[in-house]
């Protein structure tokens, strides 16, 4: 029986959770989520998680999973998510990926790159460092050593930035060096779809997101995670914006006008890494489910 994984992404707040349960229930299979900020129990709001009524509408997996306090990362999600696709192919022969994490999806449908084992003190060390010093010292050190990954990462993201710095100090070689390796075979076959749109109806669409968040409680939420803002977990948009209104380095409106200004900014980086992925389809976000069912049914007969 050949296997099909359906993988559907696109910037945030785009509709992609509700696209993917519509997929789901046509399809009648289950939902992966490759949203890396969604696999935290305690980070309900400020993620964006489904609300119980949609979870409901459809299995779900990989959403509010894992605490905050426990190290995940894209390796260990790479084989969690192998795992569950063994299991819903072995009845089916469609499941769906969704989430706006390319490298987490591109770790399930590709195969991580393979690099050396690190020693655990060098991240010690790279996260006091960037508690101390801020971010900058990393993205400086990231362009002496490896200048070419330091053009092509996100330079606002610390996880990506020590990731990349610890294999370098490690292994004395550039992160990119590892980079672009044979990778493992699937027993499964992509077919991904891109949901996309204006910018100025992507940019709307995040505002008005934000809003909604803000009138659920996102405040509450941030106030109750505000012990353990040191975590890479909480280093995300729209916590770390209100831990500096809670430790009184700015106003409540410009952490919320922060929110969305690196909101924007975040869609736009998850845009470019997208357009580089020249094997997604690309429908309008506002596009019916008839025509998506259509085209999943060409690419599977």
């Amino acid at each position: 029986m050949q296997r099909y994984l359906i993988v559907l992404m696109g910037p945030t707040a785009i509709g992609k959770t509700a696209m993917s349960i519509a997929l789901a229930r046509a399809l009648h299979t289950e939902i992966l989520s490759a949203d890396s900020r969604q696999f935290y129990k305690e980070t309900r709001i400020g993620t964006a998680v489904p609300s119980q009524e949609e979870l409901q509408q459809a299995p779900h997996h990989f959403i509010q999973h894992h605490s905050i306090h426990d190290p995940y990362d894209v390796g260990d999600y790479e084989k969690d998510a192998l795992a569950k696709l063994d299991e819903i192919f072995n009845t089916q022969s469609l499941a769906l990926l969704v989430g706006g994490s390319g490298l987490y999806v591109k770790a399930v449908c590709e195969g991580l790159d393979n690099f050396p084992q690190v020693d655990p003190h060098t991240r010690q060390a790279l996260n006091q460092r960037l508690a101390i010093h801020g971010i900058a010292s990393l993205q400086q050190q990231l362009k002496a050593l490896d200048p070419n990954y330091a053009q092509a990462v996100d330079l606002d993201n610390p996880r990506r930035l020590i990731r990349a710095l610890e294999v370098c100090l490690t292994s004395g070689k550039p992160y990119s060096h590892f980079l672009n390796q044979p990778k493992a075979t699937r027993q499964f076959t992509p077919i991904k779809i891109g949901l996309t749109a204006p910018r100025e109806v992507i940019y709307q669409r995040i505002e008005t997101r934000i809003d909604q968040m803000l009138n659920n409680g996102l405040l509450e939420e941030a106030k109750k995670l505000y012990p353990f803002r040191q975590l890479n977990a909480l280093n995300t948009i729209g916590y770390k914006e209100l831990f500096r209104y809670l430790d009184k380095e700015c106003s409540f409106d410009t952490a919320v006008a922060e929110i969305k200004k690196n909101t924007r900014r975040f869609a736009k980086r998850q845009l470019t890494w997208f357009k580089k992925e020249k094997s997604i389809t690309w429908f309008a976000y506002d596009t019916p489910l008839e025509a998506m069912l259509s085209f999943i049914e060409q690419e599977t007969a």
